[in-house]
C-alpha cells in the first residue's frame, strides 16, 4: 500500500521540524498512540492501538529516523508486532518546504506492508484504515504545530 500527500502548515519550517521530533506532541497526533519514547537520538519505541473495522490490534514496535537533513527532510521507518494478529511495517519520506515566512508545506511518500491475520482482512480495509490514520495525523499535526508557533 502506498500513500502520498501534502499538508500546508501555518508555521515556519523550524517550528514544524520541532513538532515532528517532539514525542509528547506526536503522541497527541497519532491516533491510538499509547506510548512514544526516545530510546536514542534516532529511535523511538511506540505502542499503538489500531482498529480495523471491529478488530482492535495493539502494536508494539520501533520507529527509526534516517537520512536526516534538519530541518528539511528525513525518512521514518516503523515496524510493529500485533501479537497473534501479525505485523505491520512501513516507511515514509517526509519533506518540509518553506512557503512564505510563516507557512510550510509538508509532503510525504509512504509505503507499508502487513502480514499474518491482519493481511487476511483484505488490502482494501487495511489501506482505508491506513489512509484515514495518515489524514488524521497530518491534520492534527498541522493544527498543533501552528498552535505552538502562535
Amino acid at each position: 500500500m502506498d500513500i502520498t500527500g501534502s499538508e500546508t502548515i501555518l508555521a515556519p519550517v523550524d517550528a514544524v521540524w520541532r513538532a515532528l521530533n517532539d514525542p509528547g506532541l506526536l503522541k497527541q497526533c497519532i491516533p491510538g498512540c499509547e506510548a512514544l519514547d526516545w530510546t536514542s537520538d534516532t529511535t523511538l519505541n511506540a505502542t499503538l492501538m489500531v482498529k480495523f473495522g471491529l478488530i482492535k490490534v495493539r502494536f508494539e514496535g520501533t520507529i527509526e529516523l534516517s537520512n536526516l537533513k534538519p530541518p528539511h527532510s528525513y525518512t521514518i521507518a516503523a515496524q510493529g508486532k500485533g501479537g497473534l494478529m501479525g505485523f505491520a511495517k512501513g516507511s515514509a519520506d517526509v519533506t518540509l518546504t518553506e512557503k512564505g515566512p510563516d507557512s510550510t508545506v509538508l509532503t510525504y511518500v509512504a509505503g507499508g506492508d502487513v502480514g499474518g491475520k491482519i493481511a487476511q482482512l483484505g488490502s482494501r480495509l487495511v489501506g482505508s484504515v491506513t489512509s484515514k490514520l495518515a489524514e488524521h495525523f497530518f491534520a492534527k499535526l498541522s493544527a498543533k504545530a501552528a498552535e505552538s508557533f502562535a
